[in-house]
Order: C-alpha cells, then structure tokens, then sequence
C-alpha cells in the first residue's frame, strides 16, 4: 500500500485540531496546575507538550494509514479513533478547565480503555498503525498515576 500525504495531511489538521483544544483548555489551567502538590516523579511542564505533539504525531500518522487501508473495519477503527479524540480533550477540560481531580481520573480510565480498543482495531487492520499506539496507552498510564496522585494530595 502506497503512503498518500494527502490523507495524512487532513488527518494531521484534524489530530491537532483536538490537540489546540486542549491545550487552549490546559494552557487557561496551567497556573493552577503549578499551584498545586504533585506526586513523585512528576516530569517538568516542558516536557509534557513535547510527549503530546509526538503522540499527536502519531495518531495523525496511524489514522491515516487506517483511513487509506481500504479495510471493512475502517469506519469502526476512525470511529473509535474520533471518539478518543474527543475523550482526550475533554478530559483536558475536565482535569484544566474545572479542576476536577476524581472526576477527569475516571474520564481517563474510560480514555485508556477506548484507546486500547482502538490499538486492537488498528493493529487489525494494520500491525504498524496499532503499535505505535502502544506509546499513547503508556503514557496515558503514567498521565493516570499522575492525575490520581494530584487528586490525592489536593483533595
């Protein structure tokens, strides 16, 4: 299967789309945020849009081989890929925007386990594209250790 840029462009416009909002949610949360207790081995702030453009970068990347696959499960697997998007984001409002601590910790849960149903879906369909979702679910597992651990100290 040919690579087509043209696929992976839309699907980066629309990956990073979500990725803008959430971080204009994050960003208004950031202060905050830095006000806050966090737990051990909490990376610096810097580090955390550098790991999200990568992991954005990917998704965009995996999707649009899934979208150009020509697979019957396509529609399920750029469903479930819009849907965590969308998790994600909310999340970022949830956690940022609201600071609500227990309430984005399950929201997350529920984003692991959709992206882990789409890591199945994907690697169906195309083993590259769902490996390399296998960064996003551990990162998405530290980012929970992380959220639950900020829940605890500033509750």
């Amino acid at each position: 299967m040919k690579f087509k840029w043209k696929t992976f462009w839309y699907s980066l416009a629309l990956t990073f789309l979500f990725a803008i909002g959430g971080g204009i949610a994050t960003y208004a949360g950031m202060p905050q945020y830095e006000a806050a207790e966090h737990p051990f081995l909490t990376p610096p702030s810097w580090l955390f849009p550098v790991v999200w453009s990568i992991l954005f970068l990917l998704m965009a990347y995996s999707a649009a081989v899934i979208y150009d696959s020509g697979s019957h499960h396509m529609p399920k697997a750029i469903f479930v890929y819009a849907l965590q998007l969308t998790m994600n984001f909310w999340w970022c409002v949830l956690f940022f925007g609201f600071r609500l601590y227990l309430a984005a910790f399950i929201w997350l849960l529920l984003l692991w386990a959709a992206v882990l149903v789409m890591i199945v879906l994907f690697y169906r369909i195309n083993r590259t594209a769902g490996l390399l979702q296998i960064f996003y679910l551990l990162w998405l597992t530290f980012a929970a250790y992380l959220n639950f651990g900020v829940y605890l100290l500033n509750r």
